[in-house]
């Protein structure tokens, strides 16, 4: 057994009870109080449902306040939640079930379809999250206490190399993140955290263990809206909003010529590197962006810029968190080289895979440390293009392209030839209005970039493929244009 500490909800409940756990877009707000109560009658009805401590039981469904109440149920019966993509097939929800060793499936209404269809050649029932009866009066059998060493949580890798594998992540390693954040960030009487994040994903889950480790609302949005996020910033009181590049891009030409409420103090920014031209807009806006590093397996953030940087560190991803360790594997700083990170919010490992045999994660992101040890990301091992034993990172010269008037995103990946092994093929989505050439984009490239950077070919497409939190999945640039591009 490891470390044992009050269940956290409970304790929020008892110091909190009228403060606002969840206020969602439509203006509905939850107490920790009833929050735990809901909580607390449904692991009761998980129960009555045959689910036992330690079953690993599976939730595929929307963001919500029942999604919320769900997840905290599972730590009252002590089980493992496995949380799906909303976004997966049939095939691709029955194949994370069977690797995860599911004992119950739960779904909201709106997936029941594909998650029975899902179950069609197993022995597993659909359970409907909005017919679990919730009645009064709940076991005497709910955990009271939090083992810091029990796994709590399993959300898949994205399985760009290889099958996706189910990242455990302890209470520790979640409590521990939210810690860490917390030391970086500081924390308000008045902080609002906005998750328009899916709650599956790491970075929209994260929101809701700050909110019950700290005490503080988090308002709870279905999806990214970003007429609603920009309303609920200017107008509701919200500190805290978490985004990746296309919501930022999103939300700064929402704000147009305006700024800000002073009360709104991080624009917490992560899904890898960011096109610097995009950081340059929000600087100048005066809005705070503070880019982030994280992936599944460090439970959300573990390098953060820190707040008196934010303009000074243009698109450095920080430095490790206070009880994160981060080092480059490289010969002298300055240098790009595998990103290795080590801390307790580094989960121990893969479900059902070979245990790693150090505390030490190898990330398969690239990176450097400037001069005075700030971070900054590169881009993935996976995505380098290497054409005539050069590399090339694709983030850069998206970057590039970014910025060039009439282009609204940019993706590039590298295509096979003959003679250089590979090269860089650029993707444009452009504003509405805009009528470029190839010649012209290239014109702009060659200009800015070293000749072998440079895109080999131009392809103009309706938007970037991205999987649910918005990331680009570059490797699925090239079949764009076998639907409907320009091609």
């Amino acid at each position: 057994m490891g470390e044992r500490i009050p269940h956290w909800l409970d304790k929020q409940a008892s110091l909190n009870p009228q403060r606002t756990a969840i206020e969602t877009s439509d203006g509905r707000n939850i107490s920790f109080s009833e929050l735990r109560e809901k909580s607390r009658r449904m692991a009761g009805e998980l129960m009555k449902n045959g689910v036992k401590q330690d079953d690993h039981i599976a939730l595929i469904a929307s963001n919500s306040t029942l999604y919320t109440v769900f997840i905290h149920a599972v730590s009252y019966v002590g089980a493992v939640a496995v949380l799906l993509n909303t976004r997966l097939t049939a095939a691709e929800i029955t194949y994370q079930l069977t690797d995860a060793h599911v004992s119950h499936l739960f779904s909201d209404d709106h997936h029941v379809p594909v998650a029975a269809e899902s179950v069609t050649e197993m022995n597993l029932e659909v359970h409907r999250l909005e017919h679990l009866k919730m009645e009064k009066g709940v076991p005497h059998e709910l955990q009271t206490d939090l083992d810091l060493d029990d796994v709590y949580t399993m959300m898949y890798t994205s399985g760009t190399t290889g099958n996706p594998k189910a990242v455990m992540h302890t209470y520790g390693n979640h409590w521990h993140s939210a810690v860490a954040s917390a030391l970086n960030l500081g924390t308000g009487e008045k902080d609002k955290w906005l998750n328009c994040l899916p709650l599956f994903h790491v970075g929209g889950f994260s929101i809701l263990m700050k909110s019950v480790v700290y005490g503080m609302p988090v308002m709870l949005f279905e999806k990214f809206d970003a007429c609603k996020v920009h309303e609920a910033v200017m107008e509701k009181g919200v500190t805290h909003v978490s985004v990746v590049t296309v919501m930022l891009q999103r939300l700064i030409e929402m704000l147009d010529d305006g700024t800000y409420p002073d009360d709104f103090r991080c624009m917490l920014l992560g899904g890898g590197p960011v096109p610097e031209v995009l950081l340059e807009k929000a600087s100048v806006k005066g809005i705070p962006v503070f880019q982030t590093y994280g992936m599944t397996e460090t439970s959300s953030q573990i390098a953060t810029l820190s707040p008196e940087f934010a303009f000074s560190k243009l698109g450095s991803a920080g430095k490790a968190l206070s009880s994160a360790h981060l080092y480059i594997d490289c010969n002298e700083r300055g240098e790009v080289g595998e990103i290795i990170v080590r801390g307790p919010m580094v989960s121990k490992g893969y479900y059902n895979r070979e245990k790693r045999e150090n505390a030490y994660l190898r990330t398969g992101d690239l990176g450097f440390e400037d001069e005075d040890g700030f971070l900054f990301v590169v881009d993935r091992v996976k995505d380098v293009i290497i054409s005539g034993g050069e590399n090339i990172y694709p983030a850069e010269v998206e970057s590039v392209l970014s910025s060039m008037p009439g282009v609204r995103e940019a993706g590039v990946a590298g295509r096979p030839d003959e003679h250089w092994g590979e090269v860089p093929a650029a993707y444009i989505v452009t504003e509405d209005g805009s009528s470029l050439t190839d010649e012209e984009v290239l014109n702009w490239c060659r200009k800015r970039l070293a000749k072998y950077k440079c895109p080999k070919e131009v392809h103009w497409i309706d938007e970037l493929p991205r999987n649910a939190s918005n990331k680009l999945l570059r490797r699925d640039l090239s079949s764009c244009l076998k639907q409907g591009g320009d091609e």
